[in-house]
């Protein structure tokens, strides 16, 4: 299982739009970030379809949060850009097996259990999205707070700020 390094730009880039009231173009994240504008503009199509972000049409337009921050998990972030399906996908092999393969199951009193090691998947995957699920979008910029240095944010704040980030 591995997410896609649009998980990882996304979050990266909401953290600029926090507080709420900012907003911020493409161009300008994408050039902050160092990442390919054409792939971040595809990222933030999915995070506003699914109520992420909004755009503010207009010269001084760009992106906005559309939620509050407290609002807004990482889960939902990985399903915005990842999508929804599922880590682990069953193919039920265990029903194909030597011990099932010519039986005529049409008249079977007892179906055939539940595939363990689909459950154990399950459960795991779920455990996982919870976890994303309880890590919010104020989590990460209080957290980002504590790790960077006070300077760093400040230019951070700044960079974003300007009315001509770049030129």
């Amino acid at each position: 299982m591995q997410y896609s390094v649009g998980v990882e730009y996304a979050l990266h880039c909401l953290v600029y739009l926090i507080p709420n009231d900012s907003k911020i173009g493409i161009k300008e994240l994408a050039f902050f970030q160092g990442i390919p504008e054409t792939y971040l503009s595809k990222i933030f199509t999915n995070l506003a379809k699914a109520g992420i972000i909004s755009s503010v049409p207009g010269v001084k337009g760009g992106f906005k949060l559309a939620r509050d921050p407290e609002e807004i998990s990482f889960w939902d972030v990985v399903e915005a850009v990842e999508g929804k399906k599922p880590i682990f996908q069953c193919q039920n092999i265990k029903d194909r097996g030597y011990l099932y393969r010519n039986r005529d199951c049409s008249d079977c009193t007892v179906s055939t259990s539940s595939c363990s090691i689909n459950l154990v998947m399950l459960q795991a995957e779920e455990t996982m999205q919870n976890y994303l699920r309880s890590k919010k979008l104020s989590w990460l910029e209080e957290e980002l707070d504590r790790v960077l240095p006070a300077q760093t944010r400040k230019d951070i704040r700044a960079f974003f700020a300007k009315d001509d980030s770049i030129n």
